[in-house]
């Protein structure tokens, strides 16, 4: 009986995340995550955004960076370093030891999805956490100094290349999550969040998947998206400056029309409510509120309220 998907990747996405499961049941919503971000790292395949959804809801995560885990030890990346190994992507002892068990179920023959039940089962997680695709799907940046994985790009070189598009390799013989299709032929859903993450490296992956936007588009439910710019500016991560090297603005507006005529309905923060009008004539519904959410209240208060604005817009 699922009510409600959310789609996510990173940080700002799965604050939201965690909003919704202080207010939907385990069975009203389906969490799915981005893994265009995934790489394969000193033998290990790292699920940076499952990851991360993984220690905000097991409550596990590091409150200072939002990603990684909290009361983190690097003694693992100590002796590499000392042994010249690749230590540019850092990983925790603990998290190194969650990679290993990824890898070692991976032997098995598990795929990403059953291996992420297992993950969120053994951390106590009850809400169903789904990666996008049992398919591997690798986000490659276009860049002013050639192409580059992505977490390349975001880890090892910061962000500081210019850009001038993206390429997600593998993504024509990928297909979504058997739980993600069959989330959208559930006549119980009403609801498709994108949360407020990157949409071209966070959501685009997953909305490219083969066959989604027509599953979406069959299902004839009310589909949202929360901007991730607030005046201007990203919360997280490097969303504007994308904006601006692609040559659109840095504002909520364009994070609107990116999306297009998917979306039924628009939510912006109170810092952005001068651009409601121009969003409206492009045809969608605006809902104007706090979205900035820095404690748990805040996150729960959002989730609350885009619940409400779908619900007008199903009347």
């Amino acid at each position: 009986m699922t009510r409600c998907i959310a789609l996510t990747g990173g940080v700002g996405g799965t604050k939201l995340v965690l909003g919704l499961t202080q207010i939907l049941s385990p069975e009203e919503l389906l969490i799915a995550v981005n893994t265009g971000d995934d790489f394969e790292h000193l033998g290990l395949t790292i699920c940076p955004d499952i990851d991360t959804v993984l220690y905000t809801l097991a409550g596990i995560a590091n409150p200072d960076t939002g990603w990684g885990r909290a009361q983190e030890s690097w003694k693992t990346m100590e002796t590499l370093e000392r042994l010249g190994g690749e230590t540019w992507f850092r990983l925790g002892d603990q998290d190194l030891a969650l990679h290993l068990a990824r890898r070692h179920q991976m032997t098995l023959g598990a795929t990403l999805t059953e291996i992420t039940a297992n993950l969120a089962k053994k951390l106590n997680i009850r809400h169903p956490i789904v990666p996008m695709s049992d398919h591997p799907v690798r986000t490659m940046v276009l860049t002013e100094e050639g192409e580059m994985p992505f977490q390349e790009y975001f880890v090892k070189n910061r962000c500081l290349p210019a850009i001038n598009g993206f390429r997600f390799a593998g993504i024509k013989s990928a297909i979504p999550s058997s739980k993600l299709l069959r989330a959208f032929e559930d006549p119980a859903l009403e609801l498709l969040i994108i949360c407020p993450s990157n949409p071209f490296i966070s959501i685009d992956p997953i909305l490219k998947l083969p066959g989604l936007k027509k599953a979406i588009e069959n299902s004839q439910i009310c589909v949202l998206a929360v901007s991730p710019i607030v005046g201007g500016q990203a919360l997280k991560g490097p969303t504007a400056k994308m904006l601006k090297e692609l040559g659109l603005k840095s504002d909520a507006s364009s994070i609107a029309q990116h999306y297009g005529k998917i979306l039924d309905g628009f939510v912006i923060d109170t810092k952005d409510s001068s651009l409601g009008k121009q969003i409206r004539k492009k045809g969608h519904k605006v809902f104007v509120t706090q979205t900035i959410m820095k404690s748990l209240d805040d996150k729960v208060t959002l989730a609350n309220d885009i619940l409400d604005f779908a619900a007008g817009i199903s009347l």
